[in-house]
């Protein structure tokens, strides 16, 4: 799933790219029974008041909220994109062709739109200069709505990490809201923070020198510090690098990210340690149900 530095990253590119441009067309393929009254998209009913709301309007800004994208329309309505597991959005020349059930949306241009990954759109804006803004969603487990100031869509997240204005004492507050919580488990929790899923945790505990299991309550403020430290630098540090590419994310322009091919401890079981003098290797456990990373040297369980 794409995680804080994959968003923020696609919110750059949208910046650089449909700010300032009208919309012309709206059109999705997103039909299940299963989303009827969910206010998004999947819910064809709400995709006619949602097409009705779009069209015609120009984008005027790109903003981040968690995992959240939020494309302010001249209208004073707001777009909500959630990639959830394998979405991402891509801007570029697109032909339409009725004839191809599967994936009647054929890119042009740039070439990078035509790697295997970005074909399975479901979602695209047209715009006024004859571009286009594509959904590529191959589990089609994405969210995408129109949402207001109060929408329930963004109720109940934690404070955004990488805010000047979220300090040490925040932090170390907010994870002691779940004192007993496996510290991995805490950090992916989306009401503790904003914006840290599985691959970041394992990359910020491993700079921290913290088990993914140590439970909150037994982290020393030194640890507690070197973890709030590590969460802001590698979080700056996957946006710096273009976002992760492990699995389905590309950015806008359809190119993978870089993050990956500099993981520390996420995906490298088995490997040596990259810590210097470390020595350890890199393992795998399950932490509920999802998979950490971690050295067995310098990351010790101490609680």
């Amino acid at each position: 799933m794409p995680e804080l530095p994959e968003v923020q990253t696609t919110v750059n590119g949208l910046r650089q790219t449909v700010v300032g441009l009208k919309i012309v067309d709206v059109w999705s393929d997103y039909d299940s029974p299963y989303f009827k009254g969910s206010g998004t998209i999947k819910d064809r009913s709400y995709f006619k008041h949602f097409k009705k709301g779009t069209a015609g309007c120009k984008i005027v800004s790109a903003e981040r909220r968690a995992k959240n994208i939020l494309i302010g329309l001249s209208n004073g309505e707001t777009l909500l994109v959630h990639m959830k597991m394998t979405g991402h959005l891509l801007y570029g020349r697109y032909s339409f062709d009725a004839a191809q059930k599967k994936d009647p949306w054929q890119p042009l241009e740039p070439e990078s739109l035509k790697d295997p990954y970005n074909r399975h759109v479901h979602f695209m804006l047209s715009f006024d200069n004859g571009m286009n803004l594509a959904l590529s969603d191959v589990r089609k487990f994405a969210k995408v709505t129109l949402i207001g100031p109060q929408s329930e869509h963004l109720k109940d997240i934690g404070p955004e990490p990488l805010e000047k204005s979220f300090t040490l004492k925040q932090f170390a507050e907010r994870l002691n809201l779940r004192p007993h919580g496996k510290v991995k488990q805490v950090l992916m929790d989306q009401k503790i923070i904003a914006g840290i899923g599985n691959i970041y945790a394992d990359e910020s505990l491993w700079r921290a020198g913290i088990h993914p299991l140590e439970r909150v309550e037994t982290i020393t403020p030194t640890k507690m510090k070197g973890l709030f430290d590590a969460i802001k630098k590698t979080l700056s540090r996957g946006i710096d690098f273009g976002g992760d590419s492990t699995s389905d994310y590309r950015n806008v322009h359809g190119e993978k990210g870089k993050f990956h091919e500099n993981h520390y401890a996420y995906q490298r079981t088995g490997e040596h340690c990259k810590k210097p003098g470390c020595g350890g290797t890199i393992r795998r456990i399950m932490v509920g149900a999802r998979s950490a990373h971690y050295c067995d040297r310098h990351q010790k369980l101490q609680g």
